[in-house]
């Protein structure tokens, strides 16, 4: 029988890992109506902390790359999914929304920020040379597997038993994850006395840098921020940020909630968007591995644009066809855009400081985040609703269709997959 290679059981592992966090992710938008109703708060009171989640979970992530690079993997996320459960725990003492801004906005967004996406990034490119694309599309589409498994089990705990079971439950599921890391997840190929999954046999790793964490994830920067391929990569990541997890991911349910729907119902759909993000991200790592990255983020974006176009016109009191006409494209488009942008991350500096570019880029994406999850909520509470937060997102996204299209044409694509 032929022995599995431990790249594949590196990718279960961070999988688990990165689906427990999409619960972390995707609480605030089951909480926001419960601490409207609990304590009176206003909506962009509540959706402050969300932002500021958002936006602290982006500014962390060059720096937890850097980090994984000098430290450990290992370390950084153990550390981190304590931090999250200790904070999350926290939270059923609040009183005042300070509170909530620090301990979900400040402490959740540090522990989260340290995971996620560049979590992702740094196991795919560590572990796999063949087949990265569709590695790093399986990783995206462990958060879109959470948010499946934990929106409805969070809007139904809220409803039933109060909002703080809601951190409790997020609390629990954190630490849940520590031993699997610790037991299960090695924290590289060399480490064990192999080479990653589809390695050529004269392969070596890449020289460690002798900088700092700190100082790394800074030089990166100070190299990156004059390229073109840099400044395009992340304003379209701004934009992909506005138009999901700041506008959709946070506001779906309140909008809904606006228009008669039940949380319930609402919670259930945003995470059937999940189960079309898992078959669209993947498809999407498919499709990264064979195809020019740029020409599919032009797709991406502009389908992106087109379904929140539509949003709007959607009738949230029922489950009208056009609702799931929405739920099912914006499902396969929701993190489609990962794995090429990572490709395209890596044109920037080269290969050896692609994960630290993409942190970066995913900076420009919680940015975005961070904007439509606070001004979404000012908008709603000035015009009643959210239909102007639709349209601007939709007209940011087709812009940036056309954008990436400039990326990287005097570079050849093809040779920075591996």
């Amino acid at each position: 029988m032929k022995k599995i290679h431990p790249a594949w059981i590196a990718l279960v592992v961070t999988f688990l890992t990165l689906m427990a966090t999409a619960g972390f992710r995707s609480a605030p938008s089951v909480l926001i109506v419960p601490l409207e109703d609990a304590f009176g708060w206003s909506r962009s009171q509540i959706s402050f902390a969300v932002a500021l989640n958002v936006l602290i979970f982006g500014l962390v992530a060059p720096f937890a790359a850097a980090l994984m690079e000098r430290f450990t993997v290992r370390k950084v996320v153990m550390s981190a999914l304590t931090f999250v459960s200790i904070s999350a725990a926290s939270t059923v003492f609040i009183t005042q929304p300070w509170h909530l801004w620090a301990l979900w906005g400040v402490c959740v967004g540090i522990g989260t920020g340290s995971m996620a996406l560049v979590f992702a990034a740094t196991i795919a490119n560590r572990w796999f040379i063949k087949n990265k694309g569709i590695v790093v599309g399986a990783l995206t589409a462990a958060g879109a597997s959470g948010q499946l498994v934990f929106l409805p089990l969070l809007s139904h705990f809220a409803i039933a038993y109060g909002w703080k079971s809601v951190s409790i439950t997020i609390a629990i599921a954190a630490l849940a994850v520590v031993p699997l890391i610790y037991l299960f997840l090695k924290e590289s190929p060399q480490a064990i006395g192999t080479t990653p999954y589809g390695a050529p046999a004269d392969w070596q790793p890449a020289p460690k840098s002798e900088l700092s964490a700190f100082a790394l994830a800074i030089d990166t920067f100070k190299q990156a921020k004059s390229d073109y391929n840099f400044k395009v990569l992340f304003f379209t990541f701004f934009v992909c940020g506005l138009s999901t997890n700041g506008l959709i991911g946070t506001h779906f349910i309140p909008a809904a909630h606006d228009h008669g729907m039940s949380e319930p119902v609402a919670a259930s759909l945003l995470a059937l968007v999940g189960v079309f993000d898992v078959i669209g991200t993947l498809a999407s790592g498919y499709l990264t591995d064979k195809y020019d990255p740029r020409k599919l983020l032009f797709f991406y974006y502009g389908f992106r644009g087109l379904s929140l176009f539509l949003l709007p016109s959607i009738l949230f009191s029922s489950l009208h066809p056009s609702t799931l006409v929405f739920v099912i494209f914006y499902g396969l488009d929701w993190v489609a855009t990962v794995p090429p942008t990572i490709v395209l991350a890596r044109t920037v500096l080269g290969p050896n400081r692609g994960t630290i570019v993409y942190g970066w880029v995913f900076v420009g994406h919680q940015i975005g985040a961070s904007v439509a999850a606070f001004g979404a909520a000012l908008l709603r509470v000035h015009f009643g609703n959210y239909a102007i937060a639709f349209y601007i997102s939709a007209a940011m996204c087709l812009f940036s269709a056309f954008l990436v299209l400039q990326i990287a044409k005097d570079k050849t694509i093809s040779e920075l997959r591996v």
